[in-house]
């Protein structure tokens, strides 16, 4: 790539970081039109959030992404199979799928218990060391209360086995997408948003007490816990500190008077010395 085309590139992508996550794909089909390009580039760097559809044999739902996409059908986690239907679509081994279906459980339980509702889907596929995979989970606000909203985490792991498959090294990339709307007569409309992406490696054992999706699911929660937490700093904690910098929740007498006060208080004491 050209040293003025890369240098584009990352202001594109710099200047994606910083748009509403909530409106990517316009975002993203604007800055393509304006530098066609980077049309490819920007594709495969920028996440997007993710699109449910509902499989029609199980009547399930789940998640759409270029890892379960093969031209322009997509891989359902449920019944394996594409739609449209694809006779000869890229479909993980006969052993990583049982791990696929086993992972889909776990995560449909994860995601009960720490979203209560939304989707999920994993899917995976075969490397020549190892397997990849990626978890998804969106979670989506139902507009009650006047308050909207979408969750959307994006969790990319590589396998590479050692040892014969007693030891693995664990790559893995993780990218939350959050949004907030609230629309109340007290504070008015108010948007708040962002995208975060960490990236963790790290070896395990493994084992039929500790076996791949254990120790993928540990990280997975360690991450999305950490990216919550960061998020809930950077996002709601900074907004909050501005607001109250900027707008007092006493009227301005009540703050004039205890200042008065704490004057009088300090000029008193001086008095004493």
């Amino acid at each position: 790539m050209p040293a003025d085309q890369d240098q584009q590139l990352d202001c594109a992508l710099d200047l994606m970081r910083r748009l509403p996550p909530q409106q990517i794909e316009k975002n993203l089909s604007d800055l393509i039109d304006l530098v066609p390009s980077l049309c490819e580039d920007l594709l495969s760097s920028v996440d997007q959030p993710l699109k449910v559809t509902k499989d029609k044999s199980t009547g399930r739902d789940y998640l759409l992404c270029d890892y379960n996409r093969d031209g322009d059908s997509y891989r359902s986690p449920w019944s394996n199979t594409y739609d449209p239907p694809l006779p000869d679509g890229a479909v993980p081994s006969d052993k990583l799928r049982k791990l696929e279906v086993e992972a889909n459980t776990a995560f449909d339980q994860y995601r009960e218990m720490y979203f209560e509702a939304g989707v999920s889907s994993v899917y995976l596929w075969d490397l020549d060391h190892g397997f990849a995979g990626v978890v998804l989970i969106k979670k989506a606000g139902d507009g009650s209360k006047k308050i909207k909203g979408c969750w959307d985490s994006i969790h990319v792991i590589e396998v590479q086995e050692k040892s014969g498959g007693k030891n693995a090294h664990y790559k893995l990339t993780s990218t939350v997408m959050l949004w907030m709307q609230t629309n109340k007569e007290a504070s008015g409309t108010m948007n708040l948003g962002g995208s975060l992406t960490r990236q963790i490696e790290q070896d395990n054992a493994v084992s039929d007490n500790q076996p791949h999706l254990v120790n993928i699911g540990k990280m997975i929660e360690d991450m999305e816990n950490k990216i919550r937490s960061t998020l809930n700093e950077i996002y709601f904690g900074k907004t909050r500190d501005v607001v109250n910098d900027l707008r007092s929740v006493r009227n301005l007498g009540d703050a004039r008077a205890q200042q008065d006060a704490q004057r009088a208080i300090a000029e008193a004491l001086k008095g004493r010395k």
